[in-house]
């Protein structure tokens, strides 16, 4: 383990409670040195064998380690209540008989209390720091003393030294007493000595020899009256020759750890090598005690109170040790989370702080891991404005007082180890603003949440082992947009309420794919607390809804959409989030996932708040999550909502309510390159992905290469395809109008080709249009049943056949007569054949089915929909017949021609001009068509061309067209 420096409030020497004197100024030290030099001298000189300990009692130029001569216990017998710092004797004074030795033993002890009563009177006049300094300095020294068991070899050769020390310990005592009042005399006074403290109650019945210094002090056995006087008395050290300090956690650092305020607990908590041996310190709220376990030591720790536990053992380095901790009830061994380096390196922290990170995921959030060799959960978290960060769940009973994290430099990420806590845990950060209020928060990049509407994040891995190998592998051999592309767009909580992701993969493919459509469109998968919002308010930007099930689960339901051939899109919503106080909004508490501005952050439609996209962090935050799904979930594609809400700065906004950009104008330009950083990442990091923008506006260049600058100046947002908002208003305004009106808005239906392809286009019929007193599809059809049914199919296949993609909303494909509501979904009782309406439904879905068959089938209809080579007006101005009639082509001109008749009556020998090189015709679908629920007028027979010029071509054909159809012919 690294050591740590030592914390800024440690108290020099001393132990847990002890209070400990202010220390002498360097000139007082000085002079007490210089005071202390004569009777040194002349100790030196009368005990010449005991030269190194005489100089170490008198002017302390060697360590502590050396003072007391062989600190360690002894195997043989333990030492005789011999003052320390006696010098040493020859081998022949251990034979002594025990009578002399005891008679040395009480004239030295008398010559100790002559000299120790010389220091009282002194002290008690002067109030010295010497001789505070002195008991303070044998106290520590006793209690080292005690973790040094009996039963040591060193002591052996300690006890054999003793009656030698004996013959000078007369002189040596009188000479200290003298040095100790001189120096007393010059030295200022200081506060009051402290009583003796153990810092370290030693239960262990032995201390491994390799852990403890070399040289130990045998255990001491003072006589019962004042025995620090005694030491003080014995063993006097200058202040210039204090090293240890006091494990305790200074009141500053401890002050800030019960507040949630502490920076870096690191450096204070945890084991750290400080003159005297390793402090360890511990903070464990509610504990009873605290000890510490290393090899075949047991030290339990002081009790400070408060949670606050210390003790400081003569060890050289921190070694490999765990907890136990003893709460009411019960007992727990555990590693010390303070114990632990940091889990993220620099470069994670430089990525993040670029914005640059585009494996966020992998480096916030909480991740279980094993770390330096123990398992256990990485938290990190990314909050530059709070004062403090702790991690509160339900595995510290949701109080995080004793698990705070530290700041990592600059970065404004804080970090936490915590060993022993795994998956399922639930968990929130406890964030101190800056004001010193205090927040409980969800993890802004949790991988998993709670069930809504419980808001806590949870612990998670994934395991999952997917089989859609060779859908990934061939899914980027075509773009999007020169490939079939049929879109079944679904709000999975409500398609069959009450499915899981599991339970729906075990539907939703086979219901899809037997529909014909390339790919399903999910409403916002990502968790958001009200459902009644479908998705598009979101909380856990990183978490797929807890509602259906697991993330897992999750990649499930996708894995199998593959295997059925089902391309998966996801609606995305980086424009917004809500306002909730356990979410993102002013996480840290101040502004930090949102905009300062005010005027900027909120936005006025939906009372949410709107990202800051010039921040590195933020812009970093959305960037990755869109690579997130699109790797971690394989999803094929991102939706991107609102995109028009954050081009614009005046956006639903008034004049007065918005400032403009630096250059004047009303375009964002913060989101405009987070949009074109977002685009370039994704499709350079996941091959075969497409982005679509939901944008409204008429924006240049949204499908256009960020690379490439258009008109305006901007290089292109870089999307592979954008929803035609203007197409889906103008024809569902067209259809909404009587037939006998509809000539009077002929260009609505046909506006659409002017500009075609100025972006590569989907058509849409989302879940917009069929919600909020829109009505459903078959609803905003005009006159009765049948012809409301005749609406939908021709309509259908006039959007099918035209220019674009297609995207259809759940419960559109049958026809449902009521708007669709998130509580109960689709009516799927219209499609039971016990219902006398069945057939009606079950036309229009088959009608689906079939559109979708001869759409993939046929290149002419999709190859070439971003290019004007595949499209060509046979007639566009037959407003009077509610006519339409144009050709698409494929690369090798190989044509279709659509027909739609919008009047709900009967034209025979319609006439239309053709291609002369096409020598017949036949139906390859009529909306019409009795299977559908039609009048089945059709035409069965192959059409031949004749050579009459008609609608400016050489030839042309003569066709009956059904009332409120659409008709595809292809080439016999």
């Amino acid at each position: 383990m690294t050591p740590r420096p030592e914390s800024s409030g440690s108290r020099p020497k001393g132990t847990a409670g002890e209070k400990i004197p202010e220390q002498p100024t360097a000139a007082q030290q000085k002079s007490a040195a210089k005071k202390t030099a004569v009777p040194k001298q002349a100790a030196a000189k009368k005990t010449a064998p005991a030269k190194a300990t005489a100089k170490k009692a008198a002017a302390g130029k060697t360590t502590v380690a050396k003072t007391v001569a062989g600190m360690a216990a002894t195997k043989k017998a333990p030492a005789k209540k011999t003052p320390a710092g006696q010098p040493s004797s020859e081998k022949a004074a251990v034979v002594k008989k025990t009578a002399v030795k005891k008679t040395a033993v009480k004239k030295t002890a008398a010559k100790k209390t002559a000299a120790k009563t010389a220091v009282k009177k002194t002290a008690a006049e002067k109030a010295t720091a010497v001789r505070a300094t002195a008991a303070r300095n044998t106290a520590t020294k006793t209690a080292a003393a005690d973790v040094t068991a009996a039963g040591s070899p060193a002591a052996g050769a300690t006890a054999k030294k003793t009656a030698a020390k004996k013959a000078t310990a007369k002189k040596a005592a009188a000479t200290k007493a003298t040095a100790k009042k001189a120096t007393a005399k010059k030295v200022p006074p200081a506060k009051a000595p402290a009583k003796k403290t153990a810092a370290v109650k030693n239960t262990a019945s032995k201390v491994p020899a390799e852990t403890l210094p070399k040289k130990s002090a045998a255990r001491k056995a003072p006589a019962p009256e004042a025995p620090a006087d005694r030491a003080a008395a014995a063993q006097v050290v200058p202040p210039e020759m204090e090293v240890a300090v006091s494990p305790a956690v200074a009141a500053a650092d401890r002050e800030r750890l019960l507040g949630g305020t502490h920076h870096d607990p690191h450096s204070v908590l945890g084991a750290h090598p400080v003159p005297g041996g390793v402090a360890f310190r511990a903070f464990r709220p509610y504990a009873l005690g605290v000890t510490v376990v290393a090899g075949e030591l047991r030290a339990e720790l002081h009790d400070d109170g408060e949670g606050f536990f210390s003790g400081l053992l003569p060890l050289r380095e921190v070694p490999a040790y765990r907890l136990i901790v003893e709460y009411e009830g019960t007992v727990l061994e555990t590693e010390d989370a303070y114990r632990f380096l940091p889990t993220l390196g620099d470069l994670d922290l430089h990525l993040i702080g670029e914005g640059r990170h585009e494996e966020l995921w992998t480096a916030l959030g909480a991740h279980p891991m094993t770390h330096q060799g123990v398992t256990g959960t990485r938290f990190a978290v990314w909050a530059p404005n709070a004062r403090g960060v702790r991690v509160a769940g339900t595995f510290n009973f949701w109080d995080g007082t004793g698990h705070v994290m530290r700041s990592l430099g600059s970065s404004g990420v804080w970090e936490l180890f915590l060993p022993d806590i795994g998956e399922g845990e639930l968990y929130k950060f406890e964030i101190t603003r800056p004001d010193g209020s205090k927040t409980l928060r969800a993890d802004p990049l949790a991988r998993r949440t709670e069930v809504p509407p419980a808001t806590s994040s949870v612990i998670t891995s994934s395991r999952y082992e997917w089989g859609d190998a060779d859908w990934v592998a061939r899914r980027a051999d075509v773009p999007a947009h020169e490939a079939p592309f049929s879109v079944y767009e679904i709000h999975l909580p409500s398609w069959r309420p009450g499915l899981t992701y599991r339970q729906l993969a075990e539907q939703l493919p086979g219901y899809v794919k037997n529909l014909g459509f390339t790919h399903v469109e999910l409403m916002p998968v990502a968790e958001h607390p009200f459902g009644g919002s479908w998705g598009y308010q979101v909380t856990g930007f990183y978490a797929p809804t807890a509602r259906l099930g697991t993330p897992d689960d999750f990649r499930y339901l996708v894995d199998k959409l593959h295997q059925a051939g089902i391309g998966v899109l996801m609606d995305w919503v980086p424009a917004h989030f809500p306002r909730d106080a356990w979410a993102l909004a002013e996480f840290d508490g101040r502004p930090l996932y949102e905009h300062e501005d005010p005027l900027r952050a909120a936005h006025p439609d939906w009372g949410t708040l709107e990202f800051d996209f010039g921040r590195n962090e933020v812009r970093n935050f959305l960037v990755a999550n869109a690579v997130y799904w699109c790797e971690e979930f394989h999803i094929d594609g991102l939706r991107v909502d609102a995109v028009a809400s954050m081009l614009y700065l005046d956006y639903s906004r008034e004049a007065g309510q918005w400032t403009p950009n630096e250059h004047g104008g009303r375009e964002n330009l913060d989101a405009v390159a987070f949009l074109q950083e977002m685009n370039a990442t994704v499709y350079r990091r996941v091959p075969g992905v497409v982005t679509i923008a939901e944008e409204s506006t008429a924006w240049d260049g949204v499908t256009r290469a960020t690379h490439h600058k258009g008109p305006s100046g901007f290089g292109g947002l870089g999307f592979g395809l954008k929803w035609n908002m203007g197409w889906m208003h103008d024809s569902l305004q067209y259809m909404s109008h009587e037939p006998v009106h509809r000539k009077y808005h002929h260009g609505e239906m046909t506006f659409s080709m002017v500009y075609a392809y100025s972006e590569n286009y989907v058509l849409p019929i989302s879940h917009d249009e069929v919600v909020h007193g829109k009505g459903s599809l078959v609803s905003k059809m005009p006159g009765d049943w049948w012809q409301q049914r005749a609406g939908v199919r021709s309509y259908l296949g006039f959007m099918w056949a035209h220019p674009g993609k297609q995207l259809l909303f759940m419960g559109q494909e049958f026809a449902q007569g009521a708007e669709w509501s998130e509580a109960h979904g689709p009516d799927w009782w219209l499609l039971d054949p016990g219902y006398g309406a069945e057939p009606d439904h079950r036309g229009v879905r088959d009608l689906v089915r079939d559109l979708n068959t001869v759409y993939r089938a046929t290149p002419a209809l999709w190859r070439l929909d971003t290019d004007p080579a595949g499209f060509e007006w046979i007639v566009g101005d037959a407003a009077d017949d509610n006519v339409l009639a144009f050709l698409r082509l494929d690369p090798e001109g190989v044509p279709v021609l659509a027909v739609s008749n919008f009047a709900p009556v009967t034209r025979p020998d319609y006439r239309l001009g053709v291609p002369d090189d096409v020598p017949a015709w036949h139906e390859a679908v009529n909306t019409d068509a009795a299977r559908y629920g039609g009048s089945d007028v059709t035409n069965p027979d192959p059409v031949k061309p004749e050579p009459v010029a008609w609608h400016g071509r050489p030839a042309s054909i003569r066709l009956t067209l059904p009332p409120l159809a659409t008709v595809w012919l292809r080439p016999a």
